[in-house]
């Protein structure tokens, strides 16, 4: 059976560019995930433990103190947007499948392990680089940031090099 596509990928490529340009030019700074993530974990740590939002630094500076909930930042709504998107986007393409992908010489366990594992580094490392790749990378060269040039390269280029050492977990 062959795969349909769902849009020619230049002009999916021009309208991603549209876009950042428009969120750039109404919200002053470009698209990205981690600051999402990083509201619904404050929104977490308020309602577990309210105290430690008091007096932790981190969750101060992101509380909803100073701006009501920090549920309410835009980029939230953009993440569920996005997520409610893929969703109607797979339905009216049939193509929503709840299946786990895996290459033949890999178990569930080792794909399910492996992308927490990724899931988490990437948690942790949107945090060092203060900002997502979407962020860091698409946004900063919409704005032809040097780091942003030099972040996409980065991506790229080590997306390409551990692609070398893990291709056995899907050829």
């Amino acid at each position: 059976m062959e795969e349909k596509q769902y849009m020619n990928p230049y002009l999916a490529g021009v309208l991603l560019g549209i876009l950042l340009v428009a969120t750039i030019y109404i919200t002053g700074r470009g698209l990205g995930a981690s600051g999402a993530i990083k509201s619904f974990t404050v929104a977490t740590v308020e309602t577990v433990a309210p105290e430690h939002t008091q007096t932790a630094k981190f969750y101060k500076e992101y509380s909803g103190e100073h701006s009501g909930s920090p549920l309410m930042n835009w980029l939230v709504f953009e993440i569920v947007g996005v997520l409610i998107g893929a969703f109607i986007s797979g339905l009216i393409s049939n193509r929503l499948n709840f299946k786990l992908e895996k290459g033949p010489r890999t178990t569930n366990r080792i794909r399910v392990f492996g992308a927490i594992i990724g899931g988490l580094l990437w948690g942790f490392g949107s945090q060092l680089g203060r900002g997502c790749t979407s962020g860091a990378a698409l946004s900063g060269m919409a704005v032809m940031s040097t780091g942003g040039i030099i972040t996409m390269f980065a991506i790229f280029g080590g997306a390409y090099g551990f692609a070398y050492f893990f291709r056995k977990f899907w050829i």
